[in-house]
């Protein structure tokens, strides 16, 4: 696997850390992103999904890239968040963009809306033609209401020539390997589903953007660089490592799940903002083994 690209191998989709009183906890958020560089991530990926960036102001915005951005201190490459369903808004915005030390952008396919193919096409060709950055496509179904298919994420690919790849949430090993198949080479593939990660590596793909990568980034990156390195018997011990727990991280939704988790290794607290709210008591039992059994066998 070439893992030449600025933004393959191990991206974090990093956690946005809040206090009790319901604020941005900036000491916790210098600490995952130590705690990132200390495990070798490739990429940190903020303001995006995992980062809760719906429930955040414009200041507190600013305040977690501007963080970011210092503590990184150009250890890993950046990627921001920059997605929506209003492409006039989304085309402004980039046109003013203002964050000198991001290296990229991530833009989710416009959900709510539910365009068509050729809606997403065009949405996305007006945000290239805005970006002075780099543009990976977050393909994600099963957040946004509508799917992005092969055919077209190839077709941005092609006509859009700052749109540099894709981060491919569709659980869909078929369409990711339509892709794969018929990309220019230059075209970067990266996998959004962190269980997918290892087949979707197996069929060619550059990496991941992880959830999981928030508590565990030197698993991860080991398991990306393993397989990187020929060693498939190494990334597969991983993989299967880290499978039970990267479950359990969802099943009360993302991120109360790895918020807890990071919260057991003194990274942070738990705590999330509404509409959403922290796992069940059965979910923290589960994750409090899986991580026991990872301290034991690490």
């Amino acid at each position: 696997m070439k893992n030449k690209h600025p933004f393959s191998g191990t991206g974090v989709a990093i956690i946005t850390p809040f206090d009790g009183n319901g604020n941005v906890d900036v000491e916790a958020l210098k600490q995952l992103v130590k705690h990132q560089i200390e495990g070798n991530t490739d990429v940190l990926v903020v303001l995006g999904t995992t980062g809760e960036t719906a429930t955040l102001t414009d200041e507190e915005k600013d305040l977690v890239i501007n963080t970011v951005i210092t503590e990184n201190a150009g250890h890993c490459r950046i990627v921001l968040g920059v997605g929506g369903n209003n492409t006039a808004a989304l085309v402004q915005q980039l046109e003013n963009f203002k964050y000198a030390g991001v290296d990229g952008i991530l833009s989710v396919s416009p959900y709510y809306n539910k365009p068509t193919q050729e809606g997403i096409f065009q949405h996305y060709k007006a945000l290239s033609e805005a970006s002075p950055l780099p543009i990976i496509l977050y393909n994600v179904p099963g957040r946004t209401g509508s799917n992005m298919l092969a055919s077209t994420t190839l077709r941005i690919a092609k006509e859009c020539k700052n749109v540099v790849g894709i981060k491919e949430a569709s659980g869909n090993m078929e369409q990711v390997m339509d892709i794969l198949n018929h990309r220019h080479s230059d075209f970067l593939v990266l996998s959004g589903d962190d269980p997918l990660t290892l087949p979707i590596l197996a069929c060619g793909g550059d990496g991941v953007i992880s959830v999981t990568a928030n508590a565990f980034p030197a698993h991860c990156s080991q398991m990306v660089n393993a397989f990187k390195t020929d060693d498939y018997a190494a990334a597969r011990k991983i993989h299967f490592q880290l499978l039970e727990i990267t479950k359990l991280f969802f099943v009360d939704g993302n991120p109360a799940g790895i918020k807890y988790a990071l919260k057991l290794l003194n990274i942070c607290e738990e705590f999330v903002r509404l509409p959403l709210v922290g796992v069940r008591e059965e979910t923290k039992r589960a994750i409090e083994k899986e991580l026991q059994e990872l301290r034991i066998n690490n």
